[in-house]
This record gives C-alpha cells, sequence and structure tokens, in this order.
C-alpha cells in the first residue's frame, strides 16, 4: 500500500520555564501516537515514522530537556535522572492536553513512557515496545560495563564512562552491533547531528550523570511488569535482535506478562526505524488500525 508521506513540523513549547521543541505530525483530532525517543538522539529519530503514519494519526515527538533543540536548563531547575524525565513526558502530556494515546516504547523512551502508562493507565490505547528492556534476567552482554561501574562506584569508572559520550561512542550505540551488510542503512546523521548537540560541557555531565542513575531503573522492572500483567494493554512488539544491550530473549521476555502481545523479529538492531521503518510503519498502521483508529 503507498500512503502520501505528511508533513512534519517543528514546534517549541514552555514546560515549567523550560523550553522543549517537538515535532508534530498529522491531523490535530487523529488519535494520539506519542514518541519519546531514546539515547543518544532525539525526536531526530522519529522523523520518517511521523511522517508515514501522519495521514491518519496525530503523532508528537518531544526532545528532552538537555537533548536535541530543546533547552539545557539549570539542575536546580530540572532533575537530570529517569524519574526527573518521567515527570517531564507527563508534563509534556498534560501541557499539550492529550487525554488518550498510544505510546512508542524505545531505549530510555521505554522507561518515561511505562511510568507515565502507569501514572494514567486509563489513557493509554495501545503500547508499541522496540528494544526496550524490563526484565532484568534477559539483559545483553552490553550492559557489563555498567553494572561493573554500578557495583563499584569510583571516580575511575566515571570516567570510563564519559569516554562513551562521544561522537566514536556515539556512533558505536548506533551501529555497534549490527553486522556489516545493515550498517549502511543507518545514517550518519544520527551520530554527527546528536554530537554536535551535545557538544557542551553541561551536557555531557548530566548524560554521565544519567547513566549513573539509570541502577534505579532495576527498581521499576517489577513494577513495570505488574501493570503491563493486571492491565493487558494492546501491544505490538518490533524488535531489532542484533542488539548488545536487548537481544532477543527481552522481546519474548514480554509475553511473559503479555501473553496475547504481537511479537515480530526483525532483521534490524536497537535503532530498527533505521534499517527497517517500512517493515514497521506496515505493522504499526495494521496494529493502530485496529486498536487506536
Amino acid at each position: 500500500m503507498t500512503t502520501t508521506l505528511a508533513p512534519v513540523v517543528h514546534r517549541t513549547i514552555e514546560i515549567d520555564g523550560v523550553e522543549i521543541f517537538y515535532r508534530e505530525a498529522g491531523p490535530a483530532d487523529g488519535p494520539v501516537v506519542l514518541l519519546p525517543h531514546g539515547y543518544p538522539c532525539s525526536s531526530f529519530e522519529f522523523r520518517h515514522f511521523m511522517a508515514a503514519l501522519g495521514d491518519r494519526w496525530h503523532l508528537l515527538a518531544p526532545d528532552y530537556p538537555g537533548f536535541g533543540y530543546s533547552a539545557t536548563p539549570d539542575r536546580s531547575q530540572f532533575a537530570y535522572t529517569f524519574d526527573g524525565y518521567a515527570t517531564f513526558l507527563r508534563r509534556f502530556t498534560e501541557a499539550m492536553d492529550l487525554r488518550r494515546y498510544a505510546i512508542y516504547l524505545h531505549d530510555y523512551g521505554s522507561q518515561f513512557g511505562l511510568r507515565l502508562a502507569m501514572h494514567a493507565p486509563e489513557r493509554v490505547a495501545a503500547l508499541i515496545i522496540q528494544n526496550g528492556d524490563i526484565y532484568e534476567d534477559e539483559l545483553g552482554p552490553k550492559y557489563q560495563t555498567l553494572k561493573g561501574f554500578w557495583a563499584n562506584p569510583t571516580p575511575q569508572g566515571r570516567a570510563r564512562l564519559a569516554q562513551n559520550v562521544s561522537e566514536e561512542g556515539f556512533r558505536d550505540e548506533l551501529v555497534g552491533e549490527l553486522p556489516e551488510r545493515l550498517v549502511p542503512r543507518v545514517s550518519p546523521d544520527l551520530w554527527t547531528l546528536h554530537w554536535s548537540l551535545m557538544r557542551t560541557p553541561q551536557r555531557r555531565e548530566n548524560i554521565v550523570d544519567l547513566f549513573e542513575d539509570q541502577a534505579t531503573t532495576f527498581a521499576w522492572f517489577g513494577r513495570q511488569q505488574a501493570y503491563l500483567r493486571e492491565h493487558q494493554p494492546p501491544t505490538l512488539i518490533v524488535w531489532g535482535p542484533h542488539d548488545g544491550y536487548m537481544p532477543e530473549g527481552a522481546a519474548r521476555a514480554y509475553l511473559r506478562d503479555l501473553p496475547d502481545a504481537e511479537l515480530h523479529l526483525l532483521d534490524g538492531g536497537h535503532w530498527a526505524l533505521e534499517t527497517n521503518l517500512d517493515e514497521i510503519v506496515t505493522l504499526a498502521r495494521e496494529f493502530l488500525g485496529r486498536v487506536h483508529a
């Protein structure tokens, strides 16, 4: 099926005194799809997905404070923690007056999006889960460096984490585990753009703080699994298993709590919207057409 690409527009809104950049596509009265982004990216990761679904759905993708084109408030004004970003996503939905929405859960955005879902489960029409982990026993080998630091958080360990906040570190996050045949599908804009937007001392320091704080997400995993078991939101799982953080087992683990979820394993990696866009768009259109039209 051929679909006319919708225009993606670029806007700003002030939330709690912070200027927030966001991308928007689709009819204002269409069913809402909320797109919280991952690290080291921004709303840019959803640019093609939004254009492909904007004929029918109202898609919104904000840049978090300290990411993309949004402002970087002082730490006295914003908490650069997973709790802080989860609160930001909720405040964004309030500022945009969103009453019901599907949520695309990917990377760090899966944590923020699931906490939003838990805060107001009655507003969640559906979930699309793409390489977002909440099952500790299925985490991939790339977590070992982080786990080692969390077990022994030394200044030397923090310095090693900080070395990953670099253009080469971003490139590794985006194509590191992909088979060589798939690497050309990933736009180098992903790492060059986001490195250019992260090259301030404050932003880099905030990211390392977020690496440290990621240890707190483990305490949320059981609660998030319980939310899924209790509420059984309609769920589409589209997953790139070439992922050092979240391999195939991390996708299949969701079926423990969502046995009726629709699971598709793609020939892609963590950033499957780059390598498998057409497949994900086709699956998302069919799924959302059934559950959130």
